[in-house]
């Protein structure tokens, strides 16, 4: 029985994959090159980790092994990560080499001069396919050095057009280097020395493929998954192919009981919790490790607000940084206008969960042990007004306190993600002992945050929103109203973030919106965040 997996490269026979010709087949016409017998294409291979890099190219090199026209070696270079000398570099690959081909063992590379060597007609039998995996794990000095060598390798060949691959001084036809980055940028004061490669961008599963990879569990197992439960994992992982496949396993193995019983919704809810609070990910951890470095940690935060979007700007090195790591994505209205966003719902909901509990834990003495809360909650029933001033009475009183250690932007102004963290945590705190669940959701991956809080069997929409101007007010309460429509509720709050507000302003801006279009009722409220 095949299982689904997450650790490493996939097995076809022991593991459930999504077979993803069209990338394989690129793959190889770039390696095989237009015309073979003038030469291949020197390529990047790259994508986050855990989305599949290394397994297409392992499909590749079986791929082009069933014919005989090419040597086809893959290499990882991870176990490299720690050597600095660009020279034992040079001289641990090449020995690999030679032993992979069955060199004559008389041939010693001792150095990066001596690298080229490896690749000369004579020593070589015929053409070589080389694809180079964790690239990127390399010293700087490694992976400038090395490329240096192919660049030259491959401007050789470039300028004996006249002659076939075979017959060139070097046999080195193709190469692929795969890695997290693209090695676009590689650091070299001279320009850069790998100016010659195209570029292969791994994405995420599409819809359909995560459809079909819990099509083929069903197949196989004859367990039915319910269509609602393949929609909620497209939607919370967004096709990530470490994530599905990491899901897929807790959802049908680990926490999977009754197998004579089709997965629900229900079920799907209860193993979401435990991924969300309960248990570690390699990928999340990486992500999270990458997010909380300086100076990302204040590009991430800012991430989490909701006034605007955020340009992508691929030249922006934190941008790009992020973007290499998986730690954001790219939202595409058109070709000439691109938002940053977090990748999936799940990653930035983990990422919510980190910096919010990194600032504030759970909270105590919000309320006496003998306050009546009749005003505000009862075992039947949750009062949000009184709720939102019971949050802006207890930020007024302990604000030094709130932000003592927060975050500040180059302002100086408090990021507004720490109010959110705060706002959050204390809903969490107060309605503990209820019973009550609050949870953070995040639709768009960018500017719109929404807490949802269950409770007495109701459920209670909050979207959070930094009160900008009178325009965006408008935007917001048709936004929050659609949002309404969307999670099946007649009402939801829109509650608005401000540093300052004036009674006056409070009556004017806090009325009741009932919207025409979905005839939900939004009941907008300010929390003011400065000194009253």
């Amino acid at each position: 029985m095949r299982k689904f997996s997450s650790y490493g490269p996939i097995d076809r026979e022991l593991h459930y994959y999504v077979p993803r010709q069209e990338l394989i087949d690129e793959a190889s016409q770039h390696l095989k090159g237009d015309d073979p017998n003038k030469g291949g294409h020197y390529i990047t291979v790259w994508a986050p980790r855990q989305t599949g890099k290394t397994w297409i190219m392992q499909e590749v090199v079986f791929s082009i092994q069933q014919e005989s026209q090419f040597d086809v070696v893959i290499l990882s270079l991870q176990y490299l990560s720690d050597v600095t000398d660009v020279n034992r570099v040079a001289q641990l690959i090449a020995r690999k080499l030679i032993k992979q081909l069955n060199l004559e063992k008389e041939l010693t590379i001792d150095s990066l001069d001596d690298f080229e060597r490896l690749f000369e007609r004579g020593t070589l039998n015929k053409p070589l396919i080389l694809i180079l995996d964790e690239f990127d794990a390399l010293s700087e000095a490694a992976i400038a050095g090395l490329v240096g060598v192919f660049r030259h390798i491959y401007t050789t060949r470039q300028n004996q057009a006249d002659k076939s691959t075979t017959e060139k001084s070097y046999l080195l036809h193709s190469l692929a280097l795969i890695g997290v980055c693209s090695v676009l940028g590689v650091e070299n004061v001279k320009g850069s020395p790998f100016n010659v490669q195209r570029s292969l961008h791994i994405p995420n599963l599409t819809h359909d493929e995560v459809v079909y990879l819990f099509n083929c569990y069903q197949q196989d197992r004859t367990q039915k998954i319910e269509p609602e439960v393949v929609e909620r994992i497209w939607y919370e992982f967004q096709g990530q192919p470490g994530l599905t496949g990491w899901f897929g396993e807790l959802l049908t193995e680990t926490y999977n009981k009754d197998t004579e019983q089709p997965i629900t919704l229900a079920h799907f809810k209860e193993v979401y919790a435990a991924a969300l609070n309960l248990l570690p990910n390699n990928n999340i951890l990486n992500i999270i490790s990458k997010a909380k470095q300086a100076p990302y940690k204040s590009y991430v935060l800012e991430l989490f607000q909701t006034k605007r979007k955020v340009n992508f700007i691929y030249d922006d090195p934190i941008i790009n940084f992020l973007y290499m790591n998986g730690v954001v994505e790219v939202e595409q209205v058109r070709l000439s206008e691109n938002y940053v966003k977090f990748p999936c719902p799940y990653t930035q909901k983990r990422l919510f969960n980190y910096f919010a509990r990194e600032l504030y834990q759970e909270m105590d003495g919000l309320y006496s042990p003998f306050e009546d809360l009749s005003d505000t909650i009862t075992e039947e029933s949750l009062n949000i007004h009184q709720l939102l001033l019971r949050y802006e009475q207890y930020l007024q009183a302990n604000r030094e306190q709130v932000l003592k250690n927060a975050p500040r932007r180059g302002d100086l102004r408090v990021y507004e993600a720490v109010f959110h963290f705060h706002f959050y945590l204390y809903l969490t705190s107060f309605l503990n002992s209820y019973k009550a669940q609050v949870q953070p959701e995040f639709p768009t991956g960018n500017g719109q945050i929404d807490l949802l809080i269950r409770h007495a069997g109701q459920l209670f929409g909050l979207e959070l929103k930094s009160f900008a101007n009178q325009r965006a007010y408008r935007d917001a309460l048709i936004q929050a109203a659609k949002y309404g429509q969307e999670l099946g509720v007649t009402s939801i709050w829109l509650v608005l973030f401000i540093e300052s507000v004036d009674e006056t302003n409070r009556e004017r801006f806090e009325v009741d919106y009932t919207d025409d279009e979905t005839g939900v009722i939004v009941y907008p409220r300010f929390v003011q965040t400065g000194k009253a």
